[in-house]
């Protein structure tokens, strides 16, 4: 598709002010002109604060207006009518019904107390007015075109939580689909879910445009995602387009500055070669989490969801163990259970003692010692807390520093240990970009000297050059003190950037465990080149090689 073909959609200088209170306003986009053309598919790629999500937005009149506004001259047709201004019942004739959005995140998009089948039927009920039989059928029809195959009639009495994260985003796209939209914006679809549901979301997007005749407007700040999925790409960095053109033409030859830096800004690198032998500070042997599962009038226990089963591993100062695995698989549970925060069966050793057998009261003076970063900082931080009194907590609890002068001055070490600005300790987490409020939780945990780090996904929510940098980070923070990491990640390119071994879990099990360079050039299990090949595929049609 090129650009000479008809618009579908046709953006024509739009900006978008927000009101600062006072009369001051803040241009979140300043003078944007892109199109789509039928059956087409245009990336809008930046990174956080470009402007993507807030110019996808205006295209359905969704922003907080009047908090928001378009000055004079901004443009936005959709089959040649004129959406700017256009009346809301106007409005809601093309939401979900010509137009249809994919959010980024599906567990807060989709009502948590109605089941899925209510939710679906919602679209179909406001748009086609179809109830029943009727709308169940294509309910399931479209549960089914999503990949949900055999599960999907089960799934209709299903409530968000009780999906992955790859099931309730197809869920999303099925809502998106239940119209047969002319246009599909997708806001970051694919950026929290493991590399192998990514592919098969992608494949899916793909196959059904091609099905639909759809055109498709995708927001991403994932540059490996551009080049699998679009036909053109617009990039954006601070409200304006700084280039735009054909995806291989972009990529083969970028005329931006800017646009260079997003290509080159993958984490890189690889964990320092040693050869010395440290202590081990983490062990582990055979470690299980099983979840009963229950039925019946009494509530008997029918069997169990192996989550971990039979895991062992040991981890060292100063060194990472990357643990990969699809949604499921049982990553997260098993660092929860490493620190005590989940029932297990089986034997921890920390520093050499018996953990698993100690009671709250005994445990507690080693919390201070093995912390924990979690994916979502937005979600982890209390945003009723400033920042210093987030970080101030831990040392409160652990009755460390003699005062509040002590403790306020190993706060202010903490955040230039991760290179914050100590001043920013009086703001709140709301005040923060992504990759800034990751770096407050990490100093959060820092100030209380660990010695075992469990890092849960703290990147795969992160911009590419955000993930760069934290990566550096935690290589220093871990060189300067020691840190024995346990590096929980779907993304494989960063998990090789950090770890100096990995272990692949499937369904609870490990299926592969060794060095990292054994893993990523010569991977052993069936399961693991699967992992490989859907997170390194790109560089394989590029160089020629499975992995660099």
């Amino acid at each position: 598709m090129n650009e000479t073909a008809t618009p579908l959609l046709d953006v024509r200088n739009l900006s978008v002010e927000f009101s600062l209170g006072g009369g001051r306003r803040f241009a979140a986009v300043d003078d944007v002109s892109f199109s789509v053309a039928k059956g087409e598919t245009l990336a809008l790629v930046g990174e956080s604060g470009s402007g993507k999500s807030v110019s996808a937005l205006s295209i359905l009149q969704l922003l907080p207006y009047p908090v928001a506004r378009h000055p004079a001259g901004s443009s936005i047709t959709f089959a040649g009518e004129e959406l700017v201004g256009a009346p809301e019942h106007r409005l809601r004739q093309v939401r979900g019904n010509r137009i249809a959005m994919v959010f980024q995140e599906p567990m807060t998009s989709l009502n948590p107390l109605h089941t899925i089948e209510k939710q679906i039927g919602e679209t179909l009920l406001i748009h086609k007015g179809m109830t029943g039989a009727a709308a169940r059928a294509r309910i399931i029809e479209l549960l089914r075109l999503v990949g949900l195959g055999a599960q999907a009639e089960k799934r209709l009495d299903a409530y968000p939580h009780q999906l992955s994260g790859g099931q309730r985003q197809r869920v999303m796209i099925a809502m998106a689909l239940a119209n047969e939209p002319d246009l599909l914006i997708a806001d970051e679809p694919t950026t929290a879910v493991d590399v192998t549901i990514q592919a098969q979301l992608l494949r899916l997007l793909k196959d059904l445009q091609t099905r639909f005749g759809m055109a498709m407007l995708f927001i991403t700040h994932d540059l490996n995602v551009v080049r699998k999925i679009a036909d053109r790409v617009c990039v954006m960095r601070n409200g304006k387009i700084v280039e735009a053109g054909d995806v291989k033409t972009v990529f083969a030859n970028p005329q931006h500055e800017y646009t260079r830096h997003l290509i080159a800004a993958e984490p890189k690198g690889r964990p320092p070669k040693r050869t010395d032998q440290p202590q081990a500070v983490m062990e582990a042997n055979d470690i299980k989490v099983w979840f009963p599962i229950k039925a019946g009038v009494f509530r008997r226990t029918v069997g169990h969801v192996k989550a971990v089963d039979g895991v062992s591993l040991a981890l060292k100062a100063g060194r990472t163990l990357g643990v990969v695995g699809e949604s499921g698989s049982g990553k997260t549970t098993l660092g929860l259970a490493l620190l005590r925060l989940e029932h297990s069966e089986g034997q921890i050793l920390f520093k050499g003692q018996d953990i698993r057998a100690l009671r709250a009261g005994e445990l507690r003076p080693l919390r201070r010692e093995m912390q924990i970063v979690f994916q979502d900082p937005f979600g982890s931080l209390s945003p009723r807390l400033s920042v210093g009194e987030i970080i101030a907590e831990g040392l409160k609890i652990h009755r460390i520093g003699a005062d509040a002068a002590e403790r306020d001055a190993m706060i202010v070490d903490a955040l230039n240990e991760v290179r914050l600005d100590p001043e920013t300790r009086h703001r709140y987490p709301h005040e923060f970009s992504g990759g800034q409020r990751q770096r407050i939780a990490i100093a959060r945990a820092l100030v209380l000297k660990p010695s075992f780090l469990v890092l849960d996904e703290p990147t795969s929510a992160l911009d590419m050059s955000v993930q760069a940098q934290i990566v550096e980070l935690m290589r220093e923070l871990q060189a300067k003190h020691g840190l024995a990491y346990l590096f929980i990640s779907h993304d494989l390119r960063v998990v090789r950037a950090l770890a100096d071994e990995v272990l692949v879990l499937k369904d609870g099990h490990v299926v592969e465990h060794g060095p990292a360079d054994a893993i990523f050039e010569a991977p052993q299990q069936d399961y693991t080149k699967a992992l490989m090949a859907a997170a390194f595929a790109l560089e394989a049609v590029e160089t020629g090689a499975v992995r660099t």
